[in-house]
């Protein structure tokens, strides 16, 4: 006779290798290296408990050891609520209960969104126990961007929940850079700099990805000590977690960045000057062939491991986007580097980013391959990326995508091309592929993208893409609808059926972000200038899902995916409406000019009412965010310039002239009915006068125009307003007038 249920699970929480997430008591404790308080659930039970707390109860997890050759692997069995997800570590542990809440509960919980309509009772998994093996040891999840593109300012609770999904989906490696500015503090006062200089050097949060990729420093304002404490502390809680789901923290390296002044205070060392990175000075470079640099590096590795604990992966790239070397020979600084790196941690692995040349086979050829990762930014992207094996000399390297760049909120991923290459890189003689590398320069969008690339690496043989997305439309909302089923075959055949033979791995970015232009073909300098799919294909997309039945769709899966896809209905059709502007006013019909333009302002202020629907799409929300680490109103306004400028300006003139302006273009509410808005009501304006007066035009100071918004924006909501179902159908009406 079965055990009731929480006898069972009492009874398998004192089992060896086995926790039972009913056990103990619920939460976390508010320590600050995020320790659970004593008695509660840890890892992957704990987890399981934010995720499900209606349902952890029925879930028990249990311990497996690694199938042959070390791979990972999870179990799921049991029955109608008695679900027992068996794995190598707590985050496959997850992945393994991903599988069922998808495959048999047909549930669904992304970075974007979720859907949890579960039974009171969850159902029984299959009679045959449901198995899966990792088919790749490396599974490294976010860009050195992900942090200032997707939240630079985000707490604790954004990480907790952000850390449980990247388990959930397989990850088991973490790139984490929060409180490595607090740390370059610590170490170079050791030698001979002082604090205020130091947090001089140091950017704002926004912009210390760059920072750390040696490209510049000290924008926009000095860093306070308070900052540095709390980002510290983030960066210990984070890393903290990310052992205790039973994933490896990736941390920042040292390949030699030293602030100004540094060698005049030690004498033997020898800096080389880096020169410019799109309107930055670029911070210098010690040369790694001096024992200074032994010594930094030495002190670096140690305080980082006071700070924040040692790992097993270190990321650093060695001139990074142009730095130059001057007469150090690049094979010998990259051996003194990783010499560096392997005296404080023998058995790390360095982790390098694969694009653009990077890493030159200098770098490859000087130091032992084994101890060496490349996740490749270029695998779905570059047409010339076809013998990774030949590029870097056999050096292990993971498949990656970066199908979002600067936090664009365009739909769209090389699905195609996933289909088409991974497994056939992954298997062919020779292969040197070990892991899938998810690189989106920020996270929280695509979910279904997000969803597609994770598995990749828990799927044996090629993807049925039709199927695929057939049983992510009925999990995503929870039941099996046409509707949902025609609509994200669309999207498949559409934003997601692209391939790498254009070179691009993103979706045109929206018109509406671009600075005016009656010829603007892209608002960011490195965006596709056209749509990379059929917008007539893709359109019938959004009256399926508004026509999916009302039962599925109250959850926020849904009402994310219906904003997505309304959002780039609209920016598509501005993509149509743009030349119609341009045409009217160079056959000087000012009648068919002014109707026009003002059609394309009331797109924006439609997309503006269906953005402020929901709390992740609200510019209020970001600068919120940022001010909230200010300990005085000063702080707080310098933040919010931080915040504000990333996601406009970006950087200095120079910068903005050279091309970063709108760079990280994206449609949020507050920044379509603000900043943009007012730019494009200002352009039209002037051409209106033109028209009237057959004066020409008179040049805009747009950096000046956009440099006073951010300085003052006014009132930002962060709360969301509205029903994106109900804006979503005016969108449909509108747009089917044509």
């Amino acid at each position: 006779m079965p055990l009731p249920r929480r006898t069972l699970l009492t009874a398998l929480a004192g089992s060896a290798g086995v926790s039972a997430v009913a056990c103990g008591a619920r939460g976390v404790g508010t320590g600050d290296a995020g320790a659970p308080a004593k008695g509660a659930p840890r890892g992957a039970a704990a987890a399981v408990r934010r995720l499900l707390p209606r349902h952890s109860d029925q879930v028990a997890l249990r311990s497996l050891p690694r199938a042959a050759g070390g791979a990972d692997v999870f179990q799921v069995s049991g029955e109608a609520g008695r679900v027992t997800v068996a794995g190598t570590t707590p985050a496959v542990q997850l992945a393994g209960l991903r599988w069922y809440l998808k495959q048999v509960a047909h549930a669904n919980i992304t970075w974007a969104g979720e859907q949890l309509n579960l039974p009171a009772e969850l159902p029984a998994p299959p009679r045959s126990t449901l198995t899966r093996r990792a088919n790749v040891p490396h599974r490294f999840a976010l860009n050195d961007t992900s942090d200032a593109y997707t939240g630079p300012y985000r707490d604790w609770s954004y990480w907790e929940r952000e850390l449980d999904v990247l388990a959930l989906h397989g990850y088991n490696e973490v790139l984490v850079y929060a409180g490595a500015d607090a740390l370059y503090h610590r170490v170079f006062q050791e030698f001979g700099l002082g604090d205020e200089e130091l947090r001089r050097w140091i950017p704002g949060p926004a912009h210390q990805p760059w920072w750390l990729l040696q490209n510049l420093a000290g924008f926009p304002y000095p860093v306070s000590r308070h900052l540095l404490d709390a980002r510290a502390a983030l960066g210990r809680r984070i890393a903290g977690r990310v052992r205790e789901l039973g994933m490896v923290p990736v941390l920042p390296g040292w390949s030699g960045m030293v602030p100004p002044g540094f060698a005049g205070r030690n004498p033997g060392a020898r800096t080389i000057p880096q020169g410019d990175w799109y309107g930055f000075r670029r911070p210098d470079w010690l040369d790694p062939r001096t024992e200074v640099f032994a010594r930094v590096a030495a002190a670096y590795y140690r305080i980082q491991d006071e700070m924040f604990g040692a790992s097993t992966l270190y990321k650093a790239d060695l001139l990074h986007e142009g730095g130059r070397p001057g007469d150090v020979p690049v094979g010998e600084a990259a051996r003194r580097v990783g010499d560096a790196l392997w005296k404080a941690h023998p058995d790390a692995v360095w982790v390098l980013l694969g694009w653009r040349a990077n890493p030159p086979k200098e770098i490859v050829e000087a130091v032992d391959k084994k101890r060496l990762l490349v996740v490749d930014g270029l695998s779905d992207r570059s047409p010339q990326a076809t013998d990774r094996e030949s590029d870097w000399g056999g050096t292990p390297y993971a498949y990656g995508s970066i199908w979002n760049f600067g936090g664009h909120t365009a739909l769209g991923a090389n699905t195609a091309e996933w289909a088409r290459s991974y497994e056939a890189w992954r298997t062919r003689p020779g292969s040197a592929l070990r892991g899938i590398a998810l690189l989106p320069e920020a996270a929280d969008n695509n979910p279904a993208a997000f969803e597609l690339f994770s598995e990749l690496a828990w799927t044996e043989g090629g993807l049925d893409l039709p199927a695929w997305f057939g049983q992510w439309a009925r999990a995503r909302y929870g039941g099996a609808d046409p509707h949902a089923t025609a609509a994200w075959d669309r999207l498949r055949r559409t934003v997601y059926g692209t391939e790498r033979a254009d070179g691009w791995s993103e979706g045109a970015d929206c018109l509406f972000g671009a600075r005016p232009s009656l010829t603007a073909a892209r608002a960011a300098s490195w965006s596709p200038k056209e749509t990379r799919y059929d917008p007539a294909d893709f359109a019938p997309a959004l009256g399926e899902l508004l026509a999916v039945r009302a039962a599925l769709r109250t959850s926020s899966a849904y009402r994310r995916d219906l904003l997505d896809v309304a959002r780039q209905a609209l920016a598509d059709r501005g993509r149509v409406l743009l030349p119609r502007i341009r045409a009217a006013y160079e056959a000087g019909d000012a009648g068919a000019f002014g109707r026009l333009a003002d059609e394309w302002l009331a797109l924006m202020d439609l997309l503006e009412r269906l953005l402020a629907t929901d709390s992740g799409q609200l510019l209020g929300r970001w600068v919120a965010e940022a001010r909230a680490w200010g300990a005085d109103a000063a702080e707080r306004d310098r933040l919010a310039y931080d915040a504000l400028s990333l996601v406009t300006l970006w950087g200095t003139r120079a910068g903005a002239d050279a091309g970063l302006r709108d760079y990280a273009n994206r449609e949020w509410a507050g920044l379509v009915g603000g900043l943009y808005r007012l730019r494009w009501a200002t352009y039209f304006a002037e051409l209106r006068t033109v028209l009237k007066s057959g004066k020409k035009p008179q040049a805009i100071d747009w950096y000046a125009l956009e440099d006073r918004w951010i300085r003052n924006p006014g009132r930002l909501a962060n709360r969301p307003s509205g029903s994106t179902y109900r804006i979503a159908v005016q969108v449909r009406d509108r747009l089917a007038r044509g």
